[in-house]
């Protein structure tokens, strides 16, 4: 039999899995077991992607996971109090801020919310239950090994269900803060989110992992934005240079709904974003911001797929990239317009500028039309800085330091400018000067 990429992985998963299905007691009968059980013989029968997978051909996460990491059945979190939690806060921001340590919702270091309007519970009371009516509907565990990894194991996280009408007006935050005694560890993460008709939300994950051991994060994001309902979603990652990150954010919008993602990625070992949205309905609108400022050895990879199914649609899409030191960046932006999806207007945008010359990206924006009646657009850059804009204001007396910080913020100014909120306004833009003073 021939070996599957991944195999050292793979064992080590079969047995966690096994001791998992034991821990489920009268659960591991449950539907939602059924599909778990689906998505495990799948990732064992498909393995992990390989160097020469197509998806995946910049980014060897797999080679890294065999490496870095053993996937040990438990692991021994470390102490998190409320000072990490403050640290690795946003200044400024007012939200309601949900706390989870390796994955796990802690009770303790969360706010005890209380929306009209809106439900919020625990994953695993979710599957309790067996109320997770939203689970492998959006994010199709067949589609991508990683998918079907966070299903097989999917049991922390969190449900949010916004009822139809209901008005969020600060947003809920989802904290995940990576810490442990080991020497690696890994978690996995399911969050569902349910927004109803006409209701207003804005959802902000941030990642961040405390210093000392190697960690793997595997999100799986499912959103589903129905009718004129208006949803935000930010991912703001600036985790240790040791961490390994893939997340998968899966979308559906209904008719006359908006939907905007904001993604943010300035630290890590290595940090992958699956961004997918489906304008399954007439009048949709999406809304997709980029950011990633990177330096040292990080490499970031953002793949994004927007879909327009119906007729009258509109997206949007700009992703920016400032590359230092030996970092890499990776772009991969698909548009697909099927042929009842008339009416159509879609916009893409990836600009990178290059600091060092060992700095790399790598980038392939994509555009499928089936449908004639349509405004569609896409494009990429990747450069140097402007030096007769350098030369001016250093003619001009300002240092060269301070004249390229200038010329970089004005670069990134417009992703940040769609950000709206304040506080990761300034939250980025301090990140951004820290590291253009070093």
């Amino acid at each position: 039999m021939e070996k599957l990429a991944g195999q050292k992985v793979l064992e080590s998963l079969k047995e966690r899995f096994q001791a998992f299905e034991t821990s489920l007691n009268g659960h591991s009968n449950s539907a939602a077991h059924q599909v778990r059980k689906a998505a495990f013989e799948n990732l064992q029968t498909k393995g992990l992607p390989h160097a020469k997978h197509e998806e995946y051909k910049f980014f060897n996460l797999t080679k890294a996971l065999e490496k870095n990491f053993n996937f040990p059945q438990s692991s021994s979190p470390a102490k998190v109090n409320a000072d990490t939690v403050q640290q690795f806060g946003i200044e400024g921001l007012e939200a309601h801020k949900l706390v989870f340590i390796n994955g796990v919702l802690s009770a303790e270091l969360s706010d005890n919310i209380a929306i009209e309007g809106v439900s919020i519970e625990a994953l695993q009371d979710a599957f309790n239950k067996e109320n997770v009516a939203l689970f492998n509907t959006e994010a199709q565990f067949e589609e991508d090994a990683f998918v079907a990894m966070n299903t097989a194991f999917a049991q922390n996280g969190i449900q949010i269900t916004v009822a139809d009408k209901a008005i969020v007006e600060k947003p809920i935050m989802l904290q995940f803060i990576g810490a442990s005694a080991e020497e690696s560890f890994d978690y996995q993460v399911r969050n569902l989110i349910n927004i109803g008709k006409l209701a207003e939300v804005t959802i902000i994950e941030k990642f961040d992992t405390l210093e000392g051991a190697s960690s793997f994060t595997n999100i799986v994001n499912e959103i589903s934005v129905a009718e004129g309902a208006q949803a935000k979603y930010y991912k703001i990652e600036n985790d240790a240079a040791n961490t390994y990150h893939i997340a998968n954010t899966h979308v559906s919008q209904q008719q006359n709904s908006h939907f905007t993602a904001n993604t943010i990625a300035l630290d890590g070992a290595m940090v992958r974003n699956n961004l997918n949205i489906k304008l399954q309905a007439e009048n949709c609108e999406a809304h997709m911001n980029g950011l990633y400022v990177l330096g040292d050895k990080t490499h970031v990879d953002n793949h994004t797929v927007v879909d327009h199914m119906m007729p009258n649609a509109y997206s949007n899409e700009l992703y920016k990239g400032i590359m230092d030191d030996k970092s890499k960046g990776v772009f991969n932006g698909k548009i697909f317009v099927r042929q009842d999806a008339q009416k159509t207007n879609a916009f893409q945008s990836n600009k990178n500028i290059l600091l060092t010359n060992d700095a790399t990206v790598n980038t392939k924006p994509q555009l499928e039309i089936w449908a004639d009646d349509v405004k569609c657009s896409h494009g990429c850059t990747t450069g140097q800085l402007d030096r007769d804009a350098l030369f001016y204001l250093q003619a001009r007396g300002i240092q060269k330091d301070k004249a390229r910080a200038i010329l970089l913020h004005a670069f990134a100014s417009d992703v940040i400018e769609n950000f709206e909120i304040e506080a990761i306004q300034q939250y980025v833009e301090a990140i951004i000067t820290e590291r253009l003073a070093k």
